[in-house]
């Protein structure tokens, strides 16, 4: 992180917008009359070019690990837009936020750590937020939805440590091949799909270009010059706005209880993360 007070400023500014960028996707997932599968192939093919620009050379050196994240990154994409389109775009959102409890559970056997009380707490409370959404939609009919917005959560988890385990000049090289796939798997229901309006190709390309592309690239710039504590707690902004901009735009109310189970998932680990850096700094 820079010492500049300038650097961390913009830093700070960088991370918020990228935050602001991501949780407008729901809203133009739900806005746009395209299925899922035609949505990911136009955003991804958007977002390949990006990612592409930001690889440059390095775009056909591949590790294990970068293999593992493209095949992740897919996996989450397609499990996101398509529970997106099933069930409640804060459903959707929160459950993809459970991703931490994976990571918790994870990092221990990875890097061989001790599990630290703190994060046993959390992954619990989580757990109890979750069922939250399993009370309500047993009578809105979301479940396959929410199930595949349990998905998300898990490849998050595995783009998240993955990233961790490959080379840092080769993640956005991943990324890319992870939108070419993405482009793969729903280059069928494109070829099927009428063209779009002027008003659909502006939301397609500013999910491709703006909330992929540039949020993306305005996280990483942020990272570097900002704490991980600021990075970590300025990203839950996307979950929080994400239902609200779909409200707004759309009219789709969440139920009481994804609200609630949302608050608990949200709550739990911003609390667990400040908890953490509390102790970590006062040793």
């Amino acid at each position: 992180m820079h010492n500049n007070p300038a650097e961390h400023r913009n830093g700070v500014i960088a991370v918020t917008v990228a935050a602001i960028l991501w949780s407008t996707g729901g809203l133009f997932i739900k806005l746009l009359p395209f299925d899922a599968f035609t949505i990911l192939c136009y955003r991804s093919a958007c977002a390949a070019i990006v990612f592409g620009f930001l690889a440059r050379k390095r775009l056909f050196q591949f590790t294990k690990a970068s293999i593992i994240v493209s095949l992740s990154y897919t996996a989450l994409l397609v499990c996101f837009v398509t529970s997106t389109k099933l069930t409640t775009a804060a459903n959707a959102i929160f459950l993809q936020y459970t991703a931490p409890i994976y990571i918790l559970l994870l990092e221990p056997i990875l890097f061989k750590l001790k599990i630290e009380r703190i994060n046993i707490i959390a992954i619990v409370a989580c757990l109890v937020g979750m069922s939250f959404f399993m009370f309500g939609d047993l009578e809105v009919g979301n479940m396959t939805g929410n199930i595949l917005a349990l998905g998300t959560g898990v490849f998050l988890a595995v783009v998240m440590l993955g990233q961790r385990f490959n080379k840092p000049e080769l993640n956005e090289t991943a990324i890319f091949w992870g939108n070419i796939l993405v482009v793969l798997v729903g280059l069928p229901s494109y070829l099927d799909s009428p063209t779009p309006t002027f008003d659909q190709w502006g939301m397609l390309l500013f999910l491709g270009f703006i909330q992929i592309g540039l949020g993306y690239a305005l996280f990483t710039y942020g990272l570097k010059r900002t704490l991980a504590i600021e990075s970590a707690l300025i990203a839950f902004l996307e979950p929080i706005l994400n239902p609200v901009w779909v409200f707004l735009g759309y009219g789709e109310r969440p139920s009481s209880w994804a609200l609630i189970g949302g608050l608990i998932i949200i709550g739990s680990l911003v609390l667990r993360t400040v908890i953490r850096n509390t102790l970590i700094n006062s040793k």
